[in-house]
């Protein structure tokens, strides 16, 4: 039998819990479209995310290494991906809508720049006077605006679920810019999964990578009680971390991670009776979290990643040329906008130059940015 949109919609009656957001009871979109027929309108957010530039740039953009120093380290692309396979994961053992789950982690860093972390600190500085960066702002800028695929509108024209959960992927948010989607509201669960996906997600493959790349070693980790616990769970005591124990420890990290996710949720939920989507919204604290315990043991692991990884001379060595590279081209363009390309001098009206300047910059990959820099100021480039 064929299974059409309609008959989708009814599984997800009969398998996803009251709370979760239901396709058939979507919001809709800005413009007005006719749905597939074999899809629901998450799974068509989905598959429209996935075929947009600024979705396939992040594959040459910074997670914590940059893309030339090695094949198997994590990228932006690569980040989301696992983002919304941990999502998928969590919101299937909640009841809660996956393909929604899966549609929001992969947009939800679309708009990072390139060079990671750092070049959203140097972007928000040099744009403060002239409204500011945030990429979290920039992701919802990219599905309603950047991206041009379709005649009849600007954007992707994605349902009003799935820029809800753009709008706030973060726990604190600014309520001017959820205007559209009630910021007394907290986010659906849906969001609020992807929320603690990602939290989960980058910091089990940044030590994953730090552990990779030798930054870190095993000794560095000894007394941190979640590195005891996984070396307890598998019983490992040795000094070489190979590569088959470093995946087996990741993984067990993971999905120690996952279930208490799992496990805490539930019960929240329980504890407050909640029986529908809005009174979910309505709580005063986002139900999908971590217990207290396992709170602290990641304080625990991200205080030593900040000092041994991400505050490392290589890893800082990079931002600083990042912090150098995106500078000097910004100012290089707005001291001359004629540099730009045409293409890009075309949206100076609409747009203004520094903004213009901005979203140029943010869509660069972390090697198209170096190429550029090197054209303007390399005398032997090639312009």
């Amino acid at each position: 039998m064929i299974r059409d949109r309609v008959a989708l919609e009814k599984a997800e009656d009969e398998v996803l819990a009251p709370f979760a957001i239901h396709s058939r009871l979507s919001k809709g979109r800005k413009y007005q479209e006719e749905e597939p027929s074999y899809r629901t309108c998450f799974q068509r957010d989905r598959d429209r995310i996935i075929h947009t530039s600024a979705f396939r740039r992040l594959e040459y953009k910074t997670q914590v290494f940059i893309n030339y120093e090695g094949d198997y380290y994590r990228t932006r692309l690569t980040h989301e991906l696992e983002v919304a396979q941990i999502g998928r994961t969590i919101a299937r053992a909640l009841g809660g809508n996956e393909d929604l789950v899966e549609a929001i982690c992969l947009a939800h860093d679309l708009g990072h720049p390139p060079f990671g972390h750092s070049g959203e600190v140097v972007l928000s500085r040099l744009m403060k006077d002239h409204g500011g960066f945030d990429h979290n702002k920039h992701s919802l800028r990219i599905v309603t605006f950047l991206e041009r695929r379709f005649p009849e509108f600007p954007g992707l024209n994605l349902t009003m679920e799935v820029l809800e959960g753009i709008v706030k992927h973060e726990t604190e948010y600014d309520a001017s810019d959820a205007s559209e989607y009630d910021p007394s509201l907290r986010g659906h669960l849906e969001a609020q999964i992807t929320n603690v996906a990602d939290e989960l997600a980058y910091t089990a493959h940044d030590l994953d990578d730090g552990l990779r790349s030798g930054i870190i070693t095993p000794p560095m980790l000894a007394g941190i009680p979640i590195w005891e616990i996984l070396l307890e769970s598998i019983q490992w005591k040795g000094v070489q971390l190979d590569d088959l124990t470093r995946h087996c420890l990741i993984r067990k990290l993971i999905g120690m991670e996952v279930t208490d996710i799992v496990e805490t949720t539930e019960s929240n939920l329980t504890r407050n009776n909640v029986q529908s989507v809005i009174e979910l919204q309505k709580l005063p604290y986002n139900v999908v979290s971590i217990s207290e315990e396992m709170r602290r043991r990641n304080r625990e692991i991200k205080d030593f990643l900040y000092k041994n990884l991400y505050r490392h001379y290589r890893v800082v060595r990079m931002a600083v040329k990042a912090e150098r590279i995106i500078t000097e081209l910004f100012n290089a363009y707005l001291n001359n906008p004629t540099t730009l390309p045409y293409h890009v001098q075309a949206d100076i009206t609409e747009r203004g130059l520094e903004r213009t300047i901005c979203d140029y910059l943010a869509g660069m990959t972390d090697r198209y940015a170096i190429d550029e820099y090197q054209k303007l100021f390399d005398p032997t480039m090639l312009p």
